[in-house]
């Protein structure tokens, strides 16, 4: 992408709560990602909180570049772009700090096995490679996986989405010494990475998984991290 269409994108300063309806600009010194109306006992979700870089509903190029990164012509080659825009809504937001991602890891939202074979890559472990190589945060991309088969989500409603979505992920054998890459998530600060954040019904699913049973140990929280949110 050249810098003349570098510059049309409006890539966020701010971080947002996790509402559906009018999120909530977080003040910069607030550690959690949720607000008062997110944060509830009922139905609160299973994410921590959210960084996302731009908007997708507002800009015709951001829709291009995410659709061309998913969809014919596959640019694969769009991760490292996509990827310099997000660690820079992380500079610009004052997220990049050693703090937030001390005893991190990235793992990619897992697609299914039909359309991982169809498209040949998964666009969110591209993309969670590239932020790895400069954030130095392993990725993880043999954890979580994809064990049903689901519907489109963008083809459904917030609560057909979710139900879509029921039993549709799984950890897979993440504790030490199974491989160098299938490392333990057991009382780590995971960042699951997708490029577009909607409804947040597949990323709460992942997070409810990654977090495991109550009793039960699994990651001590779960993040979002996406190229744009569509509200």
């Amino acid at each position: 992408m050249c810098d003349d269409c570098r510059t049309l994108l409006d890539i966020s300063e701010f971080s947002y709560c996790l509402c559906d309806k009018k999120p909530q600009r977080l003040p910069p010194e607030q550690k959690t990602g949720k607000c008062g109306r997110c944060h509830g006992p009922e139905g609160a979700p299973k994410l921590s909180g959210l960084y996302f870089a731009l908007p997708y509903k507002e800009k015709a190029l951001t829709k291009k570049l995410i659709h061309q990164f998913k969809y014919p012509p596959y640019l694969k080659d769009l991760a490292k772009t996509l990827a310099s825009i997000l660690i820079e809504h992380f500079v610009i937001s004052g997220k990049n700090t050693n703090e937030i991602w001390e005893n991190a890891v990235l793992i990619p939202v897992p697609l299914d096995k039909k359309k991982l074979k169809s498209r040949g890559y998964n666009q969110s472990e591209e993309l969670a490679k590239e932020l790895s190589s400069v954030l130095q945060i392993p990725v993880i991309s043999d954890c979580l996986i994809k064990i049903k088969h689901t519907k489109p989500q963008m083809e459904l409603k917030k609560e057909e989405r979710e139900k879509n979505l029921q039993g549709a992920f799984a950890v897979r054998h993440c504790e030490k010494g199974d491989s160098p890459t299938k490392q333990s998530i057991v009382g780590k600060k995971v960042f699951l990475v997708d490029d577009v954040y909607t409804t947040g019904s597949t990323m709460n699913e992942c997070a409810r998984v990654l977090r495991g049973p109550k009793g039960y140990p699994g990651a001590k929280s779960v993040w979002g991290i996406a190229i744009a949110r569509e509200e």
